[in-house]
């Protein structure tokens, strides 16, 4: 069961980066743009297939994926200058591969505008593209699990009474429903927790309904840690929302991975440095594939007397990867190269230039060159490869556990 919740999350990621990719590539090419490969995983390729213009396949890998969309960088406008090694700059080599890629996929028989060139909404959309499918993706995923499959829910009628406990003692009985403590109405069991849990110095009334008539029992609460037991469990009942429902859930989990984000400097040092250490780890922290793994493991073998249903197995996978998805469309929208984010930032600024050439009547200005950002791309790219490693690294030597 552990290996079935290992392979769940592995096909949701690669639909989920699949669909990503999807995101850009339908827009990209709608707009003429130049799109030769579009491929699920990484590594070495299984299978492939040229369709019109694009070529599609799956490759060895199923962490990832990418759509090639050619002219990222437009030409130079002066010459290319080496240094002191006859070396050309980073940026300087970037727009010399993207023009050279550029000629060969002419020569290929590819014909299309390169990316460069489209218009600034044309830009947008494209590189929203990606995260606005996770977003969807996500939001889909909440509606399955809201009004589908919905949640357990406790009621206020006894499912168990302990035996020897307080309600025991006094003749409360599997069945009853409590409608009262103390004269005050208990509509749901977190108030009737409440308000015995308040009491814990005198005995109470407690009004159940018992085969369709009312009775008041007297109860003297257990106060246990301070706080007043009857010594009674509630019988649950599975409820399903509404939209408003699937909603709100969809924003606390979008400002609760915004929050995270902000915070994930010092949530990620708090981890270095207590990770050989006996501070216990965040439970809230980020987590890394191999973590999700395991705690997706964890959910479909979790013991069945331990009052897992199937229902509430799957509703967890599906909001393990609601999550995975918000994660993946906030992330990419941090405006960053290589990330989205990045090139909406840069397809944003050139817009904002041509809009402020147009206001001053002047000629519509080369393009923004995206190319100088490579230093800062490479720079960007190591930094999210060493979190990557440390976050591992935490999965294998303290990792979150759902269970003990």
């Amino acid at each position: 069961m552990y290996l079935l919740g290992l392979l769940i999350l592995v096909v949701g990621l690669v639909i989920s980066v699949a669909l990503h990719e999807i995101g850009h590539m339908v827009p990209a090419k709608k707009f003429g743009a130049m799109v030769p490969e579009y491929y699920v995983g990484f590594g070495p390729t299984l299978y492939s297939k040229r369709v019109g213009q694009t070529r599609y396949g799956i490759k060895a890998i199923p962490l990832g994926g990418y759509v090639r969309i050619l002219g990222m960088f437009p030409p130079p406008t002066t010459q290319p200058k080496a240094n002191a090694r006859g070396q050309l700059t980073l940026a300087d080599q970037a727009r010399e591969q993207s023009a050279e890629e550029l000629a060969a996929a002419r020569e290929d028989g590819i014909h299309g505008k390169p990316f460069y060139e489209l218009r600034t909404y044309q830009k947008l959309i494209i590189m929203c593209g990606g995260p606005v499918m996770n977003l969807v993706l996500a939001v889909l995923l909440t509606l399955v699990i809201v009004l589908g499959i919905g949640w357990r829910e406790a009621t206020t009628t006894v499912a168990e009474v302990s035996e020897a406990g307080p309600a025991a003692v006094a003749g409360v009985q599997p069945g009853d429903t409590v409608v009262a403590w103390n004269g005050q109405e208990t509509p749901d069991w977190e108030s009737v927790r409440q308000a015995v849990g308040s009491s814990t110095e005198h005995a109470g009334e407690l009004t159940v309904i018992r085969e369709g008539q009312t009775r008041t029992i007297t109860v003297t609460p257990e106060v246990v840690d301070g706080v007043g037991r009857l010594g009674i469990l509630a019988e649950e009942t599975r409820v399903r929302g509404g939209f408003g429902d699937a909603a709100e859930s969809t924003w606390q989990m979008l400002t609760g991975t915004a929050s995270a984000l902000v915070n994930l400097p010092v949530s990620l040092w708090n981890l270095a440095t207590g990770l050989f250490s006996d501070t216990p780890r965040d439970p809230n922290g980020a987590l890394s594939v191999v973590g999700v793994a395991r705690v997706a493991g964890e959910i479909t073998a979790a013991p069945s007397d331990g009052g897992w249903h199937l229902a509430d197995r799957a509703a967890l996978l599906l909001s393990l990867l609601a999550s995975l998805n918000i994660a993946l469309f906030v992330f990419n929208l941090i405006p960053l190269p290589p990330l989205d984010g990045g090139h909406i930032a840069g397809a944003a600024w050139g817009g904002l230039k041509n809009g402020w050439a147009r206001m001053r009547g002047k000629p519509r200005p080369v393009p923004v060159d995206t190319a100088r950002l490579v230093p800062l791309s490479y720079g960007v790219f190591v930094v999210l490869m060493g979190l990557t490693l440390l976050l591992v690294i935490a999965d294998f030597v303290k990792p979150l556990r759902l269970f003990g």
